[in-house]
């Protein structure tokens, strides 16, 4: 995860594989216009909601560090449960996995940087669920990370278990 930002947005575009991520990724950079970053705000479009399914999203907050699930499409729910929105990260994730998940999205919102990952995204005891994600940042004032916007593309299994997230052969980009 410690891997130094690949080129630019634009490189990011072009390593997309998942038609629907190359959609969400698109819109994303659509909404924030000008700005370095868009809003929560701008992010409401209907243009959006053919991929709603596998949105998620966490708020930051700058004075502790901490982050909060805000945003869980209907795939992420089944696995996390409906407690996923308003839950500090440190409750969704084993203290493992807390700890790499807090530092991956830590380096998203302060750089700020843009993220895909591909391969395993999740382990559910030895099972490995393959696909694609990326994650975004966001800003209210649209220069200062303070949430990240994500979507990933798997095919689900059957759960019989909770999900261990996975962060492999990680892609960081300069936005």
């Amino acid at each position: 995860m410690n891997a130094p930002p690949q080129a630019n947005f634009e490189t990011l575009l072009s390593r997309i594989r998942s038609p629907a991520l190359l959609a969400v990724a698109r819109l994303w950079n659509e909404a924030r216009g000008a700005k370095r970053m868009p809003r929560w705000s701008d992010l409401k479009s209907p243009a959006l909601s053919p991929y709603s399914k596998m949105l998620w999203g966490y708020n930051y907050d700058a004075k502790t560090g901490d982050f909060t699930g805000s945003l869980s499409g209907r795939k992420l729910e089944k696995w996390v449960g409906e407690e996923f929105c308003h839950s500090p990260l440190s409750d969704l994730h084993s203290i493992v996995n807390f700890k790499e998940t807090n530092a991956y999205l830590t380096k998203i919102i302060t750089v700020p940087l843009a993220v895909r990952s591909s391969g395993r995204l999740f382990m559910v005891d030895d099972l490995a669920v393959t696909g694609e994600r990326i994650a975004l940042p966001v800003a209210e004032d649209g220069k200062t990370g303070d949430a990240v916007f994500g979507a990933s593309d798997f095919v689900s299994p059957p759960l019989l278990k909770p999900a261990e997230l996975v962060h492999e052969n990680v892609e960081w980009y300069k936005i």
